[in-house]
C-alpha cells in the first residue's frame, strides 16, 4: 500500500533529526502522520477536512503541530509548528540556542548537540553525562562518547555583539561546526 504524502518536513532537535509525514485524505478526511517513517497518529474518517493534529516529537516530547487549512476549493494547504512557533521560526531560535557537530568516530557517524541555554550534551540521541569546570579563558564541559575524551570549550569574544564561541574538541583535536 502506497502512503499519500501531501506534506514533509525535517525538524533537527538536540536528539536527532526527524523527518515528519502526513497523509490527509480530502474526501474521507483521513489523517495519518509518520515521523521516520513510523505511523504515529491515525484518524480515518473524519468529518471535518481541516484543522489541527498535535503530537510529541523526540524523546524530549517536543510539541509538534500540523495545521490543515483550505486554501480554495478542495486545495489545502499544511504547516508545521514546533512548540507553538512556525517551524521557520522554531530553526532559526534553535540555531541561537545549540549548537551542533558532525563528525565519524571509530567509522561511526556521530552528532553531538550542545544547548547552551541548559548546557545539556546530546551524541547520537543521548544525553551525556558531563563535568563542567572553569579555565583561564572560560569553561569546559567534558564528557566522554565510546573510548574519546571530548571537551567543548565555551571562550568569550570579547565583544558583546558576538557573545561566546562554543569549540567541540576530541583527543584534543577541534572539529569543525556543522550547518543544520
Amino acid at each position: 500500500m502506497s502512503k499519500d504524502v501531501v506534506g514533509m518536513w525535517e525538524v533537527s532537535l538536540s536528539d536527532g533529526i526527524y523527518q515528519i509525514e502526513i497523509e490527509h485524505g480530502t474526501t474521507t478526511g483521513k489523517r495519518v502522520i509518520y515521523i521516520n517513517g513510523k505511523e504515529i497518529l491515525r484518524r480515518d474518517w473524519m468529518f471535518k477536512l481541516v484543522g489541527k493534529e498535535t503530537f510529541p516529537v523526540g524523546a524530549t516530547g517536543t510539541k509538534a503541530t500540523i495545521n490543515i487549512e483550505a486554501i480554495t476549493g478542495f486545495a489545502y494547504e499544511y504547516t508545521l509548528e514546533i512548540n507553538g512557533k512556525s517551524l521557520q521560526s522554531f530553526l532559526d531560535n534553535r540555531s541561537k540556542i545549540s549548537k551542533a557537530w558532525l563528525l565519524k568516530l571509530d567509522g561511526a557517524d556521530c552528532r553531538i548537540v550542545l544547548e547552551k541555554d541548559t548546557m545539556d550534551v546530546w551524541c547520537n540521541g543521548q544525553r551525556m553525562e558531563t563535568m563542567g569546570e572553569f579555565a583561564d579563558d572560560g569553561t569546559e564541559t567534558h564528557f566522554v562518547v565510546g573510548n574519546h575524551e571530548c571537551c567543548i570549550k565555551a571562550t568569550s569574544t570579547g565583544k558583546k555583539r558576538h557573545g561566546i564561541i562554543h569549540s567541540l574538541f576530541v583527543d584534543g583535536t577541534k572539529v569543525l561546526e556543522a550547518t543544520e
